[in-house]
């Protein structure tokens, strides 16, 4: 059965290695949802967080592949019930009127999310979260017309002292 993944790798910061991870997927034919790399707080390390969504037999043989990669220092899946998983995502919507403008302030408050810039025209509205709470911001603003979405791969930690 096919279900979502999250899987952290703490990786060498060094060219060439996000290739060789996302090439891993590509062989077995997996499709990246989301990645994110960033530098961490260990020096010359980074942190790639992929989402998913596969079989487990097919996870376990990706995971085992990304453990052979020599920059990789250690590689694994994150469990939803004990991890932390936000993305971030810029919403243009069409806002032709104050009545428009104000009601689409009114669900960007609802959701916690900003304005980042308003013009006669569009808002574009920046909301962090999971990835649910920006899919129903994204359905409430749908009937106003979205222009554009722009978003970033999700980023995940465990909780607690793991």
């Amino acid at each position: 059965m096919n279900k979502t993944h999250t899987i952290s790798i703490l990786v060498q910061h060094k060219p060439g290695v996000l290739q060789r991870v996302s090439g891993l997927f590509t062989r077995r034919d997996f499709n990246i949802d989301s990645i994110t790399v960033g530098a961490t707080n260990q020096k010359n390390m980074a942190r790639i967080t992929i989402t998913t969504k596969g079989n487990e037999e097919v996870l376990e043989q990706i995971l085992k592949q990304l453990n052979k990669l020599i920059e990789t220092i250690k590689v694994r899946e994150l469990n939803p019930e004990t991890t932390i998983r936000r993305e971030l995502s810029l919403i243009k919507v069409k806002a032709p009127d104050e009545q428009t403008k104000s009601q689409i302030i009114q669900y960007v408050n609802i959701f916690r999310g900003n304005i980042v810039d308003i013009t006669h025209k569009t808002i574009i509205v920046e909301i962090t979260g999971t990835p649910q709470k920006i899919k129903a911001l994204e359905k409430l603003l749908e009937p106003f017309g979205i222009k554009e979405i722009s978003k970033t791969g999700t980023t995940a930690m465990l909780k607690g002292e793991n």
